[in-house]
């Protein structure tokens, strides 16, 4: 964070000081609600949640280095006390964002967006020192705490924005105004809690409403593959920018192509030139997410060569995102078990099938969470889709979900052995161990709350272990 005395703290947040004997102290580490991550300089903050009081770590911080508390009751250690710890750290995030002077980039979608800001922070990092959204943290807490990770040098900040309902985008773009706004796409995540795609995208819109006006600097940067966002170039009053395999966008892909690894390949077009493009990253859907990185890091005055350089070296930043691994006796396991939801459901299908080619395939599947009325259907439909893509072999882990997706394998045509349903991340473990031969790709993935991480962590453990029988 930039350097701000705790009498300035205080201020801002309208909070008082407690037993600090000298306000003009300055926090000049991060700030942080872990109390794991303290380092000397730091300020914490404690908020109560279901199981851990952060007020109980109070002592052990400052013994750690931190110079004092955001707190919402007194502390036998100096703290700044509020009467809403959240919001205080909202009114902090807002102040030290006014004062910085960096370009604020924001992106929001229901697919995508950490992969996105991934891309978009590799790429501007290029240009000038840059902060982002470590992982998904996405929401109020989250949000304020990446904001006040960036210091003096900052000049690019993107910050990926979640929502879960009609307002919450407002709300953080009111802590963290952008200007550079990016609406990736409209999909089917979260539903159930929204009701519908139309309650998805006022709620994904609120993003473009925030931005200042084009004379003022504002860009709005909108899929033109999709119609529903497209549509937000009317919400908004800044400029507006598209993307897309569309000949209408500003910034789009041409021939777009798979490696023999199923590695993404394509011309890249903007107004400033076209230069060819080969990721890092594996699936076709990458292309997408590329060509939003691209129109942003275009406004931001880079050219198509510089572009292309950056997406053809970026890598994945966030863990448990499309990581393909391979051991030593050939198996390729590719671990995308971080969330999911319909759209990148399909998208990592499609994404095994062109890796896949010529080998053994399997898809290690889970729930898709918070999809309310339309779960039996969205589970059937990727349970056909894995066969109309010709996986080998579909393992539907968990409980009813999981049956509706092995029941849609087979009644598009999966029969006998092609499909299975096991009750479990450990069943799934065995069948795999006993089964998987050299050569094969297997694909785990599912929403974040079923944990199928520890089905492609066990299958790895168990390449490495044959690796040492090996020696």
């Amino acid at each position: 964070m930039i350097a701000l005395s705790l009498a300035e703290i205080a201020e801002v947040v309208g909070g008082q000081t407690h037993d600090i004997p000298d306000p003009s102290v300055q926090v000049t580490g991060p700030v942080v609600r872990d109390s794991r991550e303290v380092e000397p300089g730091a300020l914490f903050v404690a908020f109560v949640g279901e199981r851990v009081d952060g007020h109980d770590f109070a002592d052990a911080v400052v013994r750690a280095g931190a110079v004092a508390v955001l707190a919402s009751r007194p502390v036998a250690v100096p703290a700044i006390v509020v009467d809403d710890v959240q919001a205080a750290l909202g009114a902090l995030a807002r102040h030290v964002v006014q004062r910085l002077g960096a370009t604020l980039v924001a992106l929001t979608g229901s697919a995508g967006k950490t992969s996105t800001k991934d891309l978009i922070a590799q790429v501007l990092q290029h240009k000038a020192p840059t902060v982002w959204t470590p992982g998904s943290l996405n929401n109020e807490i989250g949000l304020p705490l990446t904001a006040l990770s960036a210091t003096e040098e900052t000049r690019f900040l993107v910050l990926e924005m979640g929502a879960r309902g009609i307002g919450h985008i407002r709300y953080l773009t009111d802590l963290t105004p952008p200007r550079i706004g990016l609406v990736l796409n409209v999909g089917t995540a979260h539903i159930g809690e929204f009701g519908g795609r139309e309650q998805i995208a006022q709620a994904k819109g609120e993003l473009v409403e925030s931005l200042p006006s084009e004379d003022e600097g504002g860009i709005a940067v909108l899929n033109a593959d999709d119609p529903l966002v497209r549509a937000m170039a009317s919400r908004t009053k800044a400029k507006v920018t598209l993307f897309g395999e569309s000949g209408e966008a500003d910034v789009r892909a041409e021939n777009v192509r798979l490696t023999d690894s199923g590695q993404p390949a394509f011309s890249l077009h903007t107004p400033s030139g076209c230069s060819d493009v080969t990721m890092r990253l594996y699936g076709e859907h990458h292309v997408s997410n590329a060509l939003a990185a691209a129109a942003v890091a275009h406004e931001l005055g880079m050219s198509a060569q510089e572009i292309a350089t950056a997406l053809s070296e970026a890598g994945s930043l966030s863990r448990w995102r499309m990581e393909v691994t391979e051991r030593p006796d050939g198996v390729t396991i590719v671990n995308d078990a971080y969330n999911a939801n319909p759209e990148s459901m399909r998208a990592a299908l499609r994404a095994l099938a062109a890796m896949g080619k010529g080998r053994r395939t399997w898809a290690v599947l889970g729930k898709m969470a918070e999809l309310g009325d339309e779960a039996l259907a969205e589970h059937d439909a990727v349970g056909r889709l894995a066969v109309r893509l010709n996986v080998s072999k579909l393992v539907a882990v968990g409980g009813r979900e999981a049956s509706w997706l092995q029941l849609g394998a087979y009644n598009e045509g999966s029969w006998g052995e092609e499909s299975v349903h096991v009750s479990d991340a450990q069943a799934a473990v065995d069948l795999l161990r006993s089964e998987l031969r050299p050569g094969d790709v297997v694909l785990v993935k599912a929403s974040r709350s079923v944990g199928l991480e520890s089905v492609a962590q066990a299958l790895l453990e168990t390449g490495a272990e044959g690796e040492v029988a090996a020696r």
